[in-house]
């Protein structure tokens, strides 16, 4: 007997949800750090008209004097905040099986509300969604992961990402509606430092640290680059009067198995670089080279590094409307059959100047 679309619904849902379970996801055809990083990071709100708001403290606007005797003293009323207001975006990714596409993987549909599908059935159904829900999942991620690497300009309908509140033109624009190029915006803006010679970089990396932690005393948490920053960080490291922090020979893989006698000079593993900086391990972002294949920026992706406070940097999904799976009614002039995912959520910070960004010649 074939299936209803009640009962393709709700296999669809019930498989769907499977695939969702897993939060965040590790890897597709390359692995999504920042994804995951965010992901698991991630703070929801409640919903907002259009701007998800991040309050900031930019000033003491202290009345500080200094007094004698019976001398006066002022009073003020004080203003210390402003606000940063962040757009939050509505996300979708879909697809359709149409009723002759399933009829050629032997699944046959009817109205027939009393219909019950053959055990045949429901196994090349459950084949058939296998791979199309989970491709489903891992394309939403993989585009999701580089619309939160990019500035928004890539879309009206966009949200902002990294490319525009860890800006490497970082007194240029305008950024949660705060315009960083007035002098009186100074506070809000992120330390950025690019063309970096090679035997500079250690040296430039530790001022940007010291930026990072100068307002609050917090220092960076997540160190993320590109294949060409790694290496020339790890040229530089080795050489002398760096400590020679990356000389090393590790037996076997370095997750302590020996494997006879054979040497390893490198470190690491995937994605984890095995280089440290301030004992923070720099990790390798596979999806800075697909950014520069595909729009060529100013600045290349592979040759830049994030210094990343990841308590003033959110991800901030609606309430609800995180990862959510869809199943749309089959309209009534098509023999189609839909499955959606969706998530509405905004990209924010409430601290600049506790990020960095570097990159080398």
């Amino acid at each position: 007997m074939p299936f209803t679309p009640e009962q393709l619904s709700y296999g669809a849902r019930a498989a769907i949800d499977y695939f969702l379970r897993n939060d965040p996801i590790d890897s597709y055809n390359v692995a999504h750090p920042l994804f995951n990083k965010l992901v698991e990071g991630k703070k929801e709100y409640t919903g907002a008209l259009q701007y998800v708001v991040e309050q900031l403290r930019f000033q003491n606007d202290s009345n500080f004097q200094s007094y004698f005797g019976d001398s006066q003293v002022t009073y003020n009323r004080k203003r210390t905040l402003n606000q940063a207001k962040f757009t939050w975006g509505a996300f979708h990714d879909g697809f359709g099986l149409n009723e002759d596409e399933l009829a050629q993987n032997g699944i046959v549909m009817t109205d027939d509300r009393s219909s019950t599908p053959t055990e045949a059935e429901k196994v090349q159904l459950t084949n058939l969604l296998s791979e199309n829900l989970e491709t489903l999942k891992l394309g939403f991620v993989e585009n999701f992961d580089y619309m939160l690497h990019l500035d928004g300009t890539q879309s009206p309908t966009n949200i902002p990402g990294l490319d525009l509140l860890v800006s490497t033109t970082p007194t240029v624009g305008i950024v949660g509606g705060i315009d960083a190029s007035q002098a009186a915006n100074a506070w809000w803006r992120n330390y950025a430092s690019t063309g970096i010679a090679v035997a500079s970089l250690i040296q430039t990396m530790e001022q940007a640290w010291r930026a990072t932690i100068r307002v609050g005393g917090q220092p960076p948490d997540y160190l993320l680059a590109g294949e060409t920053f790694i290496d020339n960080y790890r040229v530089q490291a080795q050489t002398a009067g760096n400590g020679g922090i990356a000389r090393q020979v590790i037996l076997g893989d370095g997750s302590g198995v020996k494997s006879g006698t054979k040497l390893d000079p490198s470190i690491g593993n995937r994605i984890s670089t095995g280089l440290y900086f301030k004992g923070i391990e720099i990790i390798w972002d596979p999806n800075f080279s697909v950014l520069d294949t595909t729009y060529a920026p100013t600045v290349p992706w592979v040759k830049r590094c994030y210094m990343l406070n990841t308590s003033h940097l959110k991800l901030r999904p609606i309430g609800g409307h995180w990862m959510i799976a869809r199943r749309p009614p089959r309209v009534y002039d098509r023999y189609v059959h839909y499955t959606g995912l969706t998530a509405k959520a905004a990209f924010t910070t409430n601290k600049r100047n506790a990020h960095a960004v570097l990159s080398t010649v």
